[in-house]
C-alpha cells in the first residue's frame, strides 16, 4: 500500500522553490505561539479530570453525572468545530482564535461558580466551543505561514501541545491544590490567567505574512513563492462536493476516537489492570504522552523530508500515514499485556503512530483546498471527529459493562489507522488540487 502506484498520476507540486532558504525565523515564532495555544487548550480541557476524585468525594458526584460532563463537552466541541471552521474562512485565524481562545477562557473561569455536575455541563459549553476554534486557527495560520515543504513539520510540532498538555495539567494541577494548598477553584484561575497572556501576545504579534512589520524580504519571499488563493467563500455543500473532503472527514471519524478515548479512559485501564492510582499512574502517563511528542513530530518531518527529495505531495503524505498506521499495529496485543511497562510501551508507539498519522491527514485541507474553504472543511472534519469520539466512548462503555475487558478495544485501535488510510486512499487516490465553486 505504501507504493500507491498511481500516485504519478497526481498534480505537480504548486510550486519548485526557487527561492533560498530564509534567514528570517518570524514563521517559527507564529509556530511557537501556535504550539502555546494547544497546550493551553489541552490544558484547560483536563483540569477538571485531574480534579475529579475531589470534587467527587466534596460534592457526591456520579460517575454517570461525570459523564455527561465529558459526554456532552463532545456534543458541543463537535458543534462548534462547524461553526469555528466556517467562521475562520470568514474572519482569518488571527481574529478566529482570539474568539476562540476569549470564548474558552470564559468558559473555564465560569467552572468556578458552580459545583454539580449539570452545573459543569453548562459552564464547560463555551469552553467546547471555544476549544473547538483551536486546530481550524493554527491550521489556517500554518497555511498562510508555512510553504508545503515545512507545512506538515509546523503542524507537527504545534500538534505535539496536545501531549504537552497533557504531561503538564496532572503536574500543574497537583502542585497548585495539593503543594500550594489553595482552594480547587484556583487550578482554573491561574490556568486561566495564561489564556489571558497569550491573548495579548497573539493580538500584537500575529499579522498576515504580507502584512507584518518584523517579516524580512527574503522570508517573505519564502512564504509567498507558492501562489495564493484567499479571495472566496466556499460553504459546506460546496465543499461536500468533492471527495477529496470526504476522504479527510473519513480520516477523522475513523482515528480520532482513538486519540479521545485514550485522553479519557487511560487512568481507568491502569487502575483496572494493574491497580494503579491518582498518585501512581501519572508516570505511564507521562511516558506515553512524551513518546506521542516525537510522533507528531516524527510525521511531520518525514513528509517534509520526503518532499525536500522530490516526493510527490500525496505520495509523501501516505508514506508518512502508512508508516505510521504500522507501528499502531503492535497496540493490539496491550489488554494482555504482563506488566504496565510492555503496556505503557505498546500505548505509547501508538499514541505516537496517532499523533504522527493525524499530523499528514491535517495537511490535507491546506495541500489540496483553496484557502477560502480549508476552515470549513478542517470544520467539517473535526465534526467527523467529535461524533466518532462520542459513538466510541459510549461503546467502550457498554463493552466494559458486558465483556470486562479492554482487549476488543484495543484491537479495534491497532487496525484502525490502516482502515483509516485504506478509505482515504481509495477516496482520494491521486491527492490533486480542489477547485471549489466560489459562494459568495
Amino acid at each position: 500500500m505504501n507504493d500507491f502506484t498511481d500516485a504519478a498520476r497526481e498534480a505537480p507540486e504548486t510550486v519548485a522553490h526557487a527561492v533560498p532558504r530564509p534567514r528570517g525565523r518570524v514563521r517559527w515564532a507564529i509556530c511557537a505561539l501556535l504550539f502555546a495555544a494547544v497546550v493551553l487548550s489541552y490544558i484547560d480541557r483536563l483540569v477538571l479530570g485531574v480534579l475529579k476524585p475531589q470534587l467527587t468525594e466534596l460534592y457526591h458526584w456520579t460517575n454517570t453525572g461525570y459523564g455527561d460532563v465529558t459526554g456532552y463537552f463532545q456534543v458541543f466541541y463537535g458543534i462548534g468545530f462547524l461553526l469555528f471552521g466556517w467562521l475562520i474562512d470568514r474572519v482569518g485565524p488571527k481574529v478566529g482564535y482570539l474568539l476562540a481562545m476569549g470564548s474558552w477562557t470564559l468558559g473555564h473561569f465560569a467552572q468556578t461558580l458552580v459545583t454539580s455536575t449539570s452545573g459543569f455541563v453548562i459552564a464547560r459549553i463555551p469552553l467546547a466551543f471555544g476549544e473547538a476554534g483551536t486546530y481550524p486557527s493554527a491550521l489556517a495560520a500554518a497555511s498562510q505561514w508555512f510553504p508545503k515543504k515545512e507545512r506538515a513539520l509546523a503542524i507537527g510540532i504545534f500538534n505535539a501541545g496536545a501531549n504537552v498538555g497533557a504531561i503538564i495539567t496532572p503536574l500543574l494541577v497537583s502542585f497548585i491544590v495539593a503543594g500550594m494548598l489553595l482552594d480547587w477553584r484556583w487550578a482554573f484561575i491561574i490556568t486561566g490567567l495564561f489564556n489571558v497572556v497569550w491573548l495579548f501576545a497573539w493580538w500584537r504579534f500575529y499579522h498576515k505574512p504580507s502584512d507584518h512589520p518584523r517579516l524580512t524580504i527574503e522570508e517573505r519571499g519564502w512564504i509567498e513563492a507558492e501562489p495564493s488563493d484567499d479571495k472566496g467563500r466556499a460553504g459546506f455543500l460546496t465543499v461536500l462536493r468533492h471527495r477529496e473532503a470526504w476522504a479527510y472527514m473519513a480520516g477523522r471519524f475513523l482515528i480520532d476516537p482513538v486519540w479521545w478515548t485514550f485522553l479519557f479512559w487511560l487512568p481507568d485501564f491502569f487502575n483496572k489492570q494493574y491497580g494503579y492510582d491518582l498518585k501512581s499512574f501519572g508516570p505511564p502517563l507521562v511516558a506515553i504522552y512524551i513518546l506521542a511528542d516525537f510522533g507528531a513530530i516524527a510525521g511531520g518531518w518525514y513528509s517534509s523530508h520526503l518532499l525536500k527529495r522530490g516526493v510527490a505531495t500525496g505520495r509523501a503524505r501516505k508514506r508518512a500515514m502508512f508508516a505510521c498506521a504500522l507501528f499502531a499495529l503492535p497496540v493490539m496485543f496491550a489488554g494482555q499485556a504482563s506488566n504496565i511497562g510492555i503496556a505503557v510501551v505498546l500505548i505509547g508507539l501508538a499514541c505516537a503512530a496517532h499523533q504522527g498519522f493525524s499530523t499528514n491527514l491535517f495537511a490535507l485541507p491546506g495541500d489540496q483546498f483553496p484557502r477560502y474553504g480549508q476552515g470549513t472543511l478542517i470544520g467539517l472534519g473535526g465534526f467527523a471527529g467529535a461524533v466518532g469520539g462520542f459513538l466510541a466512548s459510549k461503546s467502550l462503555g457498554l463493552l466494559l459493562d458486558t465483556v470486562g475487558s479492554y482487549g476488543p478495544f484495543f484491537v479495534a485501535c491497532g487496525v484502525a489507522y490502516l482502515v483509516a488510510l485504506l478509505v482515504f486512499h481509495l477516496l482520494n487516490p491521486h491527492y490533486r488540487n480542489v477547485a471549489l465553486g466560489v459562494t459568495r
